[in-house]
């Protein structure tokens, strides 16, 4: 059977790592506002560490998502040629992606990378427990492993959960009440930002052409933040600390990226032929001599017809029917 010790084990070195780092510093571990500090921001720096090392990931998923934008005009095109055909279109599409080096489920690489980092600190703290102490836990000492189990945030364990029963929190010396407030308060705010995230990108990037990937979205988008609604009831505190630190790193570096490197913008269909009788404008090109732009034709108007000018004032007025019958005398 698959063992997943080393994940365990990894999580457990690089939190405590961080947690000597701050007690060397002098971050006291004693509870400071009823929080330990020094066990909080050792949560907050496991999530730093575990996104500089995806990093480039998160590079590769930034290029597959311009890659995947610039590919919806043909991705329409076929669904217009194939319509009908299911099976033609999905190999059509999967022959384009390859030709092009675009994989549509780039997007949510990041995200499955960082599963075994969230069930490694999930397992992890799930063992902080006084009923624990003296076992061995992936190379914690036991006063290491004492310290965990009493670290609190506003006066709750760290490892408890708004799924904690009484004689749970009993044993944890911790008020029931108290752990419902704080892992109620942070749900909250796990799903608000995690709704933040993808709304973030879609509203920059825009709803995908291809139906797997507009459905990816939506996933993303309302069904993951729905399901933290009733799994989050099972998340210890130090989990939820994770994950919305997770979420926040995400919406600065994404806010980031789009600033530095702004989205494919599809060019929008022009209205003006209504007002110019059908007849519209070229859309100005850019990339001519030296990059200057050039000048949009200007559309005529329809001539105006020809004013006659009426007679002087005080002039007789003429009649048409006796000036036209008679000839013109001649001067002479």
């Amino acid at each position: 059977m698959f063992s997943l010790d080393w994940i365990y084990y990894a999580i457990s070195w690089i939190l405590l790592t961080w947690h000597s780092a701050w007690d060397a510093i002098g971050v006291s571990v004693d509870a400071v506002i009823g929080t330990n500090w020094a066990w909080i921001l050792s949560i907050i720096f496991l999530v730093v560490t575990v996104r500089v090392i995806l990093f480039p990931v998160f590079v590769k998923q930034i290029k597959s998502q311009r890659a995947m934008q610039a590919l919806q005009p043909k991705v329409k095109e076929l669904q217009e040629k194939h319509k009908g055909d299911r099976e033609t279109l999905q190999k059509e599409m999967m022959e384009l992606y390859r030709k092009e080096k675009a994989n549509p489920l780039m997007g949510c690489l990041p995200m499955f990378l960082q599963i075994p980092v969230f069930l490694g600190l999930f397992h992890t703290l799930k063992r902080l427990n006084p009923d624990n102490q003296g076992k061995t836990l992936y190379g914690w000492t036991v006063e290491q492993f004492n310290s965990a189990s009493n670290a609190k945030l506003f006066s709750a364990p760290i490892s408890g959960k708004f799924g904690s029963t009484a004689a749970e929190m009993a044993s944890l010396g911790a008020n029931l009440t108290t752990v419902k407030i704080v892992a109620g308060v942070l749900v909250c705010i796990m799903i608000a930002t995690t709704y933040l995230t993808s709304r973030q990108m879609i509203l920059k990037t825009g709803w995908a052409e291809d139906p797997q990937q507009r459905m990816v979205q939506r996933l993303m988008l309302y069904g993951i933040p729905f399901s933290l609604l009733i799994s989050g009831a099972i998340f210890p505190i130090g989990v939820i600390i994770y994950w919305v630190t997770n979420n926040l790193f995400t919406l600065g570096q994404q806010q980031w990226v789009l600033r530095k490197f702004p989205p494919l913008v599809p060019p929008k269909s022009s209205t003006a032929g209504k007002a110019t009788g059908g007849k519209t404008a070229q859309p100005v090109k850019t990339g001519g001599l030296l990059g200057r732009k050039t000048a949009q034709p200007a559309v005529k108007a329809p001539a105006a017809a020809p004013k006659v000018a009426g007679p002087k004032p005080g002039a007789k007025p003429v009649n048409p029917k006796k000036s036209g019958g008679r000839p013109a005398k001649r001067q002479g």
